[in-house]
């Protein structure tokens, strides 16, 4: 049953936290001006509100996160900040409060669900794909822009997706840019079920409803295992690591991710300069 309580608004309203069923949070995200682009608010809140539903205190046993106004995420909001500020603004927004809030989702000890109704895409996507489980909406697109923009993605990130759906899709995802639509997320794995517009918010309830009613011990113990068994291949060598950081700084000072940038806003196609 839900609570009946009215959604709580954080982020200045840009993020609605409410309990859907007995055990679930849902937490929305709501920004239309920016088809639910991701910003330093709604980041800091989906962060500080996992803590809270991970104390003791909370009967929060599953997690449901998706996204109003038929949108699920854009990705990073960095398509307005000043050219003059691109590089520190741009790379700080993704260095610190989204690496943290996809922390607190995979921190999460209870299993979370990430449900899409409409387009993911960018770090949208990779946040859908911090959580356990992901229900689509028939008829979507999800992707993965960099090669577009002129962005190197976080190693980190491109692990995640090498964990999810192999080395073969990922490159395809990363390296041709394109988007692909529901039905090949769920044959690639990238998603667990896709249902249609008027049946998405019953099947992702009855999903959210069985995991909140499973046994927490059970829940707890083995989202722990698998986190470790995904981790059992070793950490990266702190030379190799700081290599990928670099990179990745380099592509936010580069002109080819303002050119991308610029190119994606106006519709054009970029014309890179390879610096």
């Amino acid at each position: 049953m839900s609570s009946g309580a009215p959604p709580r608004e954080l982020a200045d309203g840009k993020l609605l936290l409410d309990e859907p069923a007995d055990g679930v949070a849902r937490l929305t995200i709501s920004y239309p001006a920016k088809r639910n682009a991701l910003d330093h608010p709604i980041l800091d809140a989906i962060t500080s509100t996992l803590g809270d539903l991970a104390s003791p205190a909370s009967q929060a046993r599953c997690v449901l996160v998706t996204g109003a106004h038929g949108m699920f995420s854009a990705g990073y909001d960095i398509g307005e900040i000043p050219e003059e500020e691109f590089e520190e603004r741009a790379e700080r927004l993704v260095a610190h409060p989204f690496t943290e809030a996809i922390d607190a989702l995979e921190a999460f000890p209870y299993p979370t669900l990430a449900v899409l109704p409409g387009h993911t895409i960018g770090g949208g996507l990779e946040l859908a794909l911090a959580c356990d489980l992901r229900v689509a909406q028939e008829g979507i697109k999800l992707g993965m822009p960099p090669a577009k923009l002129g962005l190197v993605y976080s190693h980190t990130g491109l692990r995640r997706f090498l964990d999810a759906i192999g080395a073969t899709r990922t490159r395809e995802l990363f390296l041709l840019g394109r988007y692909v639509d529901a039905a090949t997320a769920l044959a690639w794995g990238l998603v667990n079920r896709v249902a249609d517009a008027g049946e998405l918010e019953s099947v992702a309830l009855d999903i959210a409803g069985e995991l909140a009613g499973n046994a927490p011990l059970s829940q707890t113990g083995n989202k722990r295992i698998i986190a470790a068994l995904l981790r059992a291949e070793g950490e990266l060598a702190p030379d190799v690591e700081e290599e990928l950081i670099e990179l990745r700084r380099q592509s936010f000072a580069s002109q080819d991710l303002r050119e991308g940038m610029r190119a994606f806003g106006e519709r054009r196609p970029p014309r890179w300069r390879g610096e």
